[in-house]
């Protein structure tokens, strides 16, 4: 369902946005108004931005690996060159990277992780603070994770937590500049398959039995009993995005079919 106008006159950046989630939010973004910023570190980002120019929307794209700093500040400086201001910011890089008992993990392996599926939200949210600030307003969604309850991901769901308690934390201490901070926590979502996949080395047939494992407990933990589709994912994200929510700061939303994590 599109919402015409919602976004009119916003500016939003949506990060992960080549794919999955990220490319639905930001498509139905430009479609209910917004100009949207599409950053990825894949090149094929482009194409979501052809797409929504095609359908008479406003967008622009650019690769920047937003596990460093210096990709999140090239992103957000993108943004207020083409659009002069950031209105809403979608965090949405993360995913886990392996699915193994904590026992197997490598160090490295831990340390990936936690860039992965941390560090790009912390950046991005520094990063976006001062033009937020200088406008008096903004608004932070943060694509976090119901998987802080889950088996065989421990250190993808120390990143999840950490980015609840930093989705709290900022909401509190930016709410009187006019800021709002929120999160979804979807869980097990249907997707079509990754064209960069996040684990590039590959899954040999014991990760692969991990991994079965990993998705058997998260469909048995929801109360539907099934993964989520993409639209019920970008819904949440989207009203949250919006002043229907104008209200609502701090929250950590589950969109997991009953699965609170």
């Amino acid at each position: 369902m599109i919402f015409q106008g919602r976004f009119a006159g916003k500016v939003m950046v949506v990060t992960g946005a080549a794919q999955g989630i990220g490319a639905g939010v930001a498509t139905r973004a430009a479609a209910e108004g917004a100009s949207v910023v599409l950053v990825d570190r894949a090149p094929f980002v482009t194409e979501v931005e052809e797409a929504i120019i095609a359908a008479g929307g406003k967008a622009i794209s650019g690769q920047c690996d937003l596990e460093t700093y210096e990709g999140a500040a090239h992103a957000m400086a993108a943004a207020i060159k083409a659009f002069g201001r950031i209105d809403i910011l979608v965090n949405n890089v993360g995913g886990a990277i392996r699915m193994r008992p904590y026992a197997e993990f490598a160090p490295e392996q831990i340390d990936a992780e936690i860039r992965r599926s941390l560090m790009p939200t912390l950046y991005g949210c520094h990063a976006a603070l001062p033009a937020m600030l200088a406008q008096g307003a903004g608004v932070i969604v943060n694509v976090s994770s119901n998987a802080t309850r889950g088996i065989r991901r421990v250190p993808y769901s120390a990143a999840k937590g950490g980015i609840n308690g930093m989705t709290q934390a900022l909401a509190m201490e930016y709410a009187e500049a006019g800021i709002r901070v929120v999160a979804t926590a979807p869980g097990g979502t249907q997707a079509p398959p990754r064209r960069t996949p996040r684990n590039a080395e590959g899954d040999n047939a014991q990760e692969q039995a991990w991994m079965a494992q990993a998705v058997e407990q998260v469909t048995q933990s929801a109360f539907m009993k099934r993964y989520g589709t993409l639209e019920e994912q970008i819904a949440p994200i989207l009203f949250l995005a919006s002043d229907e929510a104008s209200y609502i700061t701090g929250s950590v939303l589950p969109v997991a079919g009953g699965d609170l994590g």
